[in-house]
Parts: structure tokens; C-alpha cells; sequence
């Protein structure tokens, strides 16, 4: 078996695909009527869209069941990426490249797999349109055409989604949109002379809501964390699910004092939630907040970093600093 090598542009790559936010949101309608389509046109068991990440396979479509991240190294998409054409492999039992691979060996049974390389719009590879099948196929140029035209599809979409503000999943902001309001939101602050902080939360036990429940449950304690957000702080503060299991909020005219208590009350307010919810989870988090220093240099990502510290503290030693 060959492991997949790495793209040369590699660090580059990796950046851009955790900026467009497309491993946050899980899988999406959007991309799961084109597999299914493409299941039905090309008569394959599977079709998927597919995201390369460090050391991990995700997926944007589940083919009817649950994917939990799979091994890069494994994966027949990392060998998509590293070229701009078409990956067709007709009989992977022959493959001297997969012949061996545990996909192919093992319960999986794979023999085909087409694979179209996947851009984002600043022109990175994120992953791969692919298509499988469980027996030695051929694949046509007009079929190639088609497998193309589908890339292309979920290309425009991936550029539609990248100039989004909001957080499918759960109707927050977003890290893009959070990113564009922050420096207008300091420079607001700045010449009102008012308080401005932000918080820092990080779910408790997300991992172990998917891992153990499934990622549909824990894509509802994604949602319900920001609705229970949504009820508890005002208008005027900016709300955002920053990535994964983590959420920003922008105090306006706030002292770090007020949003620790605000934070303390969201607390609570959770707990309230959970009493009643009839969930077999609870909701539970770690937070941090940080106050802007006017009269510092405006560094945003020291902000960042100095409430995430706060918010990391309590987790590892379970009480508020």
C-alpha cells in the first residue's frame, strides 16, 4: 500500500481549509442531494464529498449513515489532492497503490473509486467529489465529464458558503463574520470610550456526545447551547460560533466584571436547561473574558488568546477565573 505523500503547498492548504469554516459545519443538505444524484446517475453504492484535513478524512455527506473522521493515510482522497486531474482507479485489487489497502482487503471490499479534486475559492485543494463501488468498473470520458460538471457544483458552492456570515448550523455568526465585525467593533468602542470584552466558551465533554451518541446529537447540543445564547444575552452583543465546539461573545459597553457575571448567569441558566430538556446529554462549559486594553496595540489575536488562556484554566482546574 502507498501512503498518500503530502501536497508541496501543504501548510498553505491546511490554513485555508480550517479559515473557510467547511470542517465546522458538518454534513449538508446541500451536498447530499448532488451524492445522491450522482449515486443514481453513475449506478454506484456510494458517492461522497470529502474534506482532506491533517491526519484525518471528513465528510460533508453521510450516504445515509454517520462518518466519524477516517485516516488520511488510508484514504484514497489523499492521493486525489495532490494533482490537479481526475484520480480513476478501475480495479484497486490490481492497484499495486491499494492493492493492499485495508479498504480494499478489509470489510469494505473497495475495487472502484473516481475522484475529482475539490477548490476552495482562493484556489487550495480541499478534498475530493468521489464515487465507489465495490466491483471493477470502467469509466468512460463522457462519465469523466460528468464527475467534473458535479465538482464544479460543489466548487460554486464552497464559494457560496465562504462569502456566508452565519453558522448553518446553528444561526450564529460565524468565524469569517466575526473576524470582519471585530476590528469594527473596537474601533466603536474606542471612540465612544466604552468598556468592550470579550468572552471565551468552549463546550465540556462535546467529544464524548458524539463519540458516544452520534454526531446528530451533538450537532442539537451545538444548537441548543446557541439558542440558550440567544435568549440570555442582549441585541447588542455579538454572538458567534467560532468553530466546532467553540463560541465568541462581543460585550458591548461591557467591563470584564459585567460579562463574568453574564457568563455566571448563562451558567445557570444551562443548568435550568438541562433540568428540563429530557436529553441524555447536558450541557455544560468552560469560559474565559477579556477586556480590551484601549491603550494597548490593538492586537486582536493577543485578545484571542488571552481570553481562550482564561477559558482553557478553567477547564483544566473546574472553577471560573
Amino acid at each position: 500500500m502507498k501512503t498518500p505523500d503530502l501536497p508541496i503547498d501543504e501548510e498553505q492548504r491546511l490554513a485555508s481549509l480550517h479559515d473557510s469554516g467547511l470542517l465546522d459545519t458538518g454534513t449538508s443538505e446541500r451536498f447530499e442531494r448532488l451524492t445522491r444524484l450522482a449515486k443514481r446517475l453513475f449506478n454506484v453504492p456510494i458517492a461522497l464529498v470529502t474534506l482532506v484535513d491533517g491526519q484525518y478524512l471528513r465528510f460533508k455527506t453521510s450516504d445515509g449513515q454517520a462518518h466519524d473522521p477516517f485516516p488520511r493515510d488510508i484514504s484514497f482522497c489523499g492521493h486525489t489532492i495532490l494533482s490537479p486531474q481526475p484520480l480513476i482507479v478501475n480495479d484497486a485489487g490490481s492497484d499495486e497503490r491499494f492493492a493492499d489497502n485495508p479498504l480494499v482487503t478489509g470489510e469494505a471490499h473497495l475495487r472502484f473509486y473516481a475522484g475529482h479534486p475539490l477548490r476552495l475559492p482562493d484556489g487550495a485543494v480541499a478534498g475530493s467529489f468521489c464515487l465507489l463501488d465495490r466491483a471493477p468498473r470502467d469509466f468512460s470520458p463522457a462519465e469523466l465529464d460528468i464527475l467534473r460538471d458535479f465538482a464544479l457544483i460543489v466548487e460554486n458552492e464552497f464559494a457560496v458558503m465562504s462569502a456566508a456570515t452565519t453558522d448553518e448550523l446553528t444561526g450564529l455568526f460565524n468565524r469569517r463574520a466575526f473576524e470582519s465585525l471585530v476590528k469594527f467593533t473596537i474601533s466603536s468602542a474606542r471612540r465612544r470610550a466604552e468598556p468592550l470584552t470579550l468572552g471565551w466558551l468552549d463546550l465540556n465533554g462535546f467529544k464524548q456526545i458524539n463519540d458516544t451518541l452520534g454526531h446528530n446529537e451533538g450537532d442539537e447540543a451545538l444548537r441548543a447551547m446557541a439558542s440558550i445564547m440567544r435568549s440570555n444575552f442582549r441585541d447588542a452583543d455579538i454572538l458567534v460560533r467560532y468553530g466546532g465546539d467553540e463560541f465568541a461573545i462581543l460585550f458591548s459597553d461591557t467591563s470584564e466584571d459585567g460579562a463574568w457575571i453574564a457568563m455566571q448567569h448563562l451558567a445557570e441558566q444551562t443548568e435550568a436547561w438541562n433540568a428540563s430538556s429530557g436529553k441524555p446529554w447536558k450541557l455544560a462549559f468552560s469560559w474565559g473574558v477579556s477586556e480590551f486594553n484601549h491603550d494597548g496595540d490593538g492586537d486582536v489575536k493577543a485578545w484571542i488568546k488571552d481570553a481562550d488562556k482564561k477559558m482553557y484554566d478553567m477547564k483544566t482546574s473546574g472553577r471560573p477565573r
